[in-house]
């Protein structure tokens, strides 16, 4: 796997890059991947050329295609005039449009004081929102006294741990489910003429004999092999009326 950290801390030392170094390698503790950290500060001319002239520079390029061929992405910019930096802001607008789509993304900004905060939701979170990127819902944001105050620590990791499990899958497939059977999990499922469990279409559930004896003669749904299909929408109309 391969995780890109973008930097757009201006400094050296930056505290924006310690974040952002931060936030990697708690990452690369949870999930094994290839790092690689993209300063924007060194491609600043090239981005400029790029408004100008259409095509990226070598170190430009090299940027973007680490960014694009990431699995996950880590992006940290400082706070200027209470939003991103203007730095920042380029880079993502010479990338080709599409090119974030349903990539993993943290966000996490860098400020004097905690009063910008909210740079985060109100300016990073709807700008990879609408480059249909899939921002973890932990931001991290770190003011000059949050430098080992408590607090920070345990949003890096929470973000990080975010982060690593959508690069793996595990947050998009969900929780573990029962490997056997639906017949032998719940007695629910319907069994072929071969013998094979046959799943119940999606939006009805079925229920055993004893379940519906008292419904079966309202009328609702019909019965089949012993069991009752009741559409999703009569169950809801159902829980309305209670």
């Amino acid at each position: 796997m391969k995780l890109v950290v973008v930097s757009a801390g201006l400094s050296v030392p930056s505290s924006t890059r310690l974040l952002a170094d931060r936030l990697a390698k708690a990452t690369a503790a949870r999930v094994p991947a290839e790092v690689a950290v993209v300063e924007l500060r060194d491609l600043a001319v090239e981005i400029a050329h790029n408004f100008t002239n259409g095509f990226p520079g070598r170190a430009l390029g090299a940027a973007i295609e680490a960014v694009t061929q990431a699995d996950g992405l880590i992006v940290v910019t400082p706070v200027f005039s209470a939003s991103y930096s203007g730095l920042f802001k380029s880079f993502f607008d010479v990338l080709e449009q599409g090119v974030l789509a349903g990539k993993p993304v943290l966000i996490a900004a860098t400020g004097g004081s905690a009063r910008h905060s909210l740079v985060l939701e109100h300016a990073l979170r709807p700008l990879f929102a609408h480059l249909r990127a899939v921002a973890v819902p932990t931001g991290v944001y770190a003011a000059s006294e949050d430098w080992g105050a408590e607090g920070l620590a345990e949003r890096i990791e929470r973000a990080a741990g975010e982060l690593a499990g959508l690069m793996t899958g595990l947050s998009a497939a969900g929780p573990a489910r029962d490997a056997r059977p639906a017949s032998a999990a719940d007695g629910s499922a319907e069994v072929s003429a071969d013998g094979s469990a046959v799943a119940p279409a999606e939006g009805f559930v079925r229920r055993p004999r004893e379940a519906v004896a008292q419904s079966a003669t309202a009328g609702r749904g019909a019965r089949t092999d012993g069991f009752q299909v009741v559409p999703f929408e009569q169950q809801l109309a159902a829980l309305r009326t209670r």
